[in-house]
């Protein structure tokens, strides 16, 4: 029989680390003098005294590690649990809000989605705000932790070709996660104190600095206003595409930068050299596509090109510009940078660059065992070869994110919901982009339109698609509970 034990006691621990995170929105609205201080005091007790007597009631389970069954549970189930507690100041704060929106922002910031049903976010008192960016900033970290330790000892989706550079794990895995954890800290933190002084250079005010530096590290998105980055100027669009890039890297380059390896890591990643050119190219093609529609050849153009293409890519979200102004090819082409991701062990989300890279090295490699029958033609990455299960892991997960989206947008039209915003819906909730196409869930628009039944559905493909699908299918499968 499974035992629960572990998972419910990670779980706990987690749940109350999130309530003394709450002291931060807390003391900023006490500061601000807004009066929604005791939201946050309520919240955090809740969340702090549930959490505590969780890992309290669990500890007698408490291991030096946990099985491979127990992994796939605690992944999934931190996911789910935290956003019911990130939910609380939402719903103690905003009058009228229900406990669905509320929900379906807590994932949409911990799976760094940025998808919102807020509207009036500049009117937002400033604990909110900043509550916002602590669910994106927290669900950034633990997403890395996540692709670094859990995944490739789980073998989903093909992570498992980097469990030797992600401190190969040996079935102790909490210890591990521990040891990693700590080491991407001092780099996260870094990175993100580094954003907030660059924004605040930029002209950025200090609380918006850092909120957005926060949801720019984390690849999230959510911003401290409606019009998210469309009025903050040059700067803040230029330092904030930097950033969106350095944090779409794997961060375990970073631990081995200042290990004292060199920048030699950095430079010879293969994955790091496709990001880097696919986004020049997505974002030369798209600058073109609306100077030849009459845009001026102006720096005004590169730069929302620039914004706009390294943001949906790295699924951050921010949007400097309605780009469903741009003209069909521009949203078509929207559409699919979506679809491409960061590197893995990064802040960013969807399919991610090394897989489309093994995709292509296998259909190269079938194509000449057609024309060479006889040959031996191995699928390579990094100058390794690559093992079948890998491969399949990798093709697996292609087919899985295809049919999910599928479903997921079957599903959202089944809510009364029209194609474009069902499809795009559902490919945004699953890649972790943000925002989709249309006037409704669009840049220009938001979520919170939509009814219940759909917001329930994207909240849930968010955890799907954040936990890189394999992981949330595993444990819905009658085997996992049997054996």
């Amino acid at each position: 029989m499974l035992d629960l034990r572990p998972v419910g006691y990670v779980i706990g621990l987690l749940v109350a680390a999130l309530g003394v995170t709450m002291v931060a929105p807390f003391l900023a609205d006490l500061v601000a003098g807004n009066g929604f201080w005791p939201v946050f005091l309520e919240s955090g007790v809740i969340t702090i005294m549930v959490g505590g007597l969780v890992a309290l009631s669990c500890s007698s389970g408490i291991s030096t590690g946990l099985t491979i069954r127990q992994t796939f549970l605690l992944t999934t189930l931190v996911w789910l649990t935290l956003p019911l507690f990130g939910a609380i100041p939402f719903l103690l704060a905003i009058d009228g809000l229900s406990f669905t929106d509320a929900f379906f922002e807590a994932m949409s910031g911990l799976t760094t989605t940025g998808s919102t049903v807020l509207s009036g976010i500049d009117s937002l008192p400033e604990g909110l705000k900043l509550w916002r960016g602590i669910l994106q900033w927290l669900g950034g970290i633990g997403i890395i932790v996540v692709a670094m330790v859990f995944l490739p000892e789980l073998k989903v989706g093909g992570m498992q070709i980097f469990r030797s550079e992600a401190f190969d794990t040996m079935g102790k895995i909490l210890p591990r996660a521990t040891e990693i954890a700590s080491s991407i800290s001092v780099i996260y933190v870094g990175l993100t104190l580094a954003c907030a002084l660059l924004y605040g250079v930029a002209g950025m005010a200090p609380f918006d600095a850092i909120v957005h530096a926060m949801t720019t590290i984390a690849t999230g998105g959510f911003a401290n206003y409606d019009s998210s980055f469309a009025s903050l100027g040059a700067g803040v669009e230029y330092t904030a595409a930097l950033f969106m890039l350095l944090a779409a890297l794997p961060f375990v380059r970073y631990v081995q930068l200042i290990s004292g390896n060199g920048a030699r890591p950095l430079l010879r990643d293969s994955q790091i050299r496709a990001f880097f050119v696919i986004a020049a190219a997505l974002v030369l093609v798209l600058a073109a596509w609306n100077w030849a529609l009459g845009a001026a050849l102006t720096e005004t153009g590169f730069r929302k090109s620039l914004f706009n293409v390294v943001s949906i890519m790295t699924g951050t979200g921010y949007a400097s510009a309605d780009y469903m102004q741009w003209g069909p090819f521009a949203v078509t082409m929207i559409f699919f940078i979506g679809l491409i991701g960061g590197c893995a062990g990064s802040t960013a989300c969807s399919v991610k660059v090394f897989r489309y890279q093994l995709l292509f090295s296998a259909v190269k490699a079938q194509i000449r065992r057609i024309h060479s029958p006889h040959g031996v033609f191995n699928v390579r990455y990094q100058g390794r070869p690559v093992s079948e299960e890998a491969l399949s892991s990798v093709m697996a997960f292609f087919v899985a994110f295809m049919v999910a989206i599928g479903v997921t947008g079957v599903l959202l039209g089944m809510t009364g919901l029209d194609f474009i915003t069902s499809i795009s819906g559902a490919a945004t909730a699953i890649a972790n982009v943000g925002p989709g196409l249309g006037n409704e869930i669009g840049p220009a628009g938001n979520f919170g339109g939509l009814n219940d039944t759909a917001k329930w559905v994207l909240s849930i493909a968010m955890l799907v698609g954040r936990l890189e699908i394999m992981a949330v299918f595993t444990i819905l499968t009658w085997q996992f509970w049997r054996s």
